[in-house]
């Protein structure tokens, strides 16, 4: 049956062809943000694992992975169910679920996991507060124990820790098959772009040979352009930074006038078509005259004189 609350384990040693992979699937109690990463020997692994909803819960579904267990399970969650009442839903309508392996979070905080008796060696999973991480075909069950571990020690936000929690279960030997792919996805309401929709972070490594570097390679990158900087740490774009600001358009063709510090509509409109090109325009706001450090930071270090 489905394990839904302490720091738990099951595991198994029957073999058999499947899509081997580790994931952890999380809730930052703080924000309530939701989120999953996975890596796995399996190309595209982001486009079948994770699963999840603002405000309503966190799924991955893989070992002969059944897709369904993500658009049903999130609308079981979405009408109120717990985690494990969604997990014992999910898993007895699955005539499969011996071959299946999934883990849920929901938007309490309670955690499920179901490892299935036919999932390959080392298959098993480990539950936590507000977690859950789940493996097959490991080395063993070290690389879980290192995942909840790092999970439970880094600082920073739940992409952050997703990351810290895979990177530690690859460190830990991960997929015994090698490794091609990974992902990290994770939501808040009114996070994504422009506050259109709720994606904080839907980043996908499919093919390649260090999938976990190269991810944390895109989340930095994702931080760099689409991070969120609180009000009270923008800069102010004061003078001395205009002149700065007016040099960098200077040499890069976008502006012709003298570097001497005016905000006019010249600078502005220069500025505005240098960051839509750079795609910097949610870390730079031109009417509210200020700029997020990471974004200042890159345009010295890209651009500088």
């Amino acid at each position: 049956m489905p394990e839904s609350a302490g720091l738990s384990q099951f595991s198994t040693g029957k073999r058999g062809p499947t899509a081997h992979t580790f994931s952890i699937v999380a809730r930052d109690p703080e924000n309530g943000d939701l989120g999953i990463a996975v890596a796995s020997k399996f190309l595209a692994v982001g486009a079948a694992v994770p699963w999840a909803e603002a405000e309503v819960g966190a799924i991955a579904t893989q070992s002969f992975v059944n897709t369904s267990y993500g658009p049903r399970g999130l609308a079981l969650l979405r009408d109120g169910r717990s985690a494990g009442e969604t997990l014992n839903r999910l898993i007895t309508e699955d005539e499969g679920r011996s071959l299946r392996q999934v883990g849920i979070v929901d938007a309490e905080g309670r955690a499920a996991a179901h490892t299935g008796a036919d999932c390959t060696a080392w298959a098993g999973q480990r539950l936590g507060d507000g977690l859950a991480c789940q493996g097959n075909m490991l080395i063993g069950p070290e690389v879980l124990d290192a995942m909840v571990s790092a999970f439970a020690a880094a600082p920073g936000s739940l992409p952050e820790r997703l990351y810290a929690a895979l990177s530690a279960g690859e460190d830990a030997g991960g997929d015994r098959r090698g490794k091609q792919a990974a992902a990290l996805l994770a939501m808040r309401r009114g996070a994504g772009y422009g506050g259109f929709n709720d994606v904080l972070v839907d980043i996908r490594v499919d093919d390649h040979d260090e999938p976990v570097t190269e991810l944390r390679r895109l989340l930095d990158l994702h931080q760099l352009f689409f991070g969120i900087t609180p009000a009270d740490e923008k800069l102010p774009i004061d003078t001395a930074l205009v002149v700065e600001l007016q040099a960098l358009l200077v040499r890069q063709g976008y502006y012709q006038d003298a570097a001497d510090g005016t905000w006019d509509a010249e600078t502005q409109d220069a500025l505005q078509s240098f960051i839509g090109v750079e795609n910097l325009e949610e870390r730079i706001d031109i009417p509210g005259r200020t700029i997020d450090p990471p974004a200042l930071a890159y345009l010295r270090e890209t651009f500088g004189g």
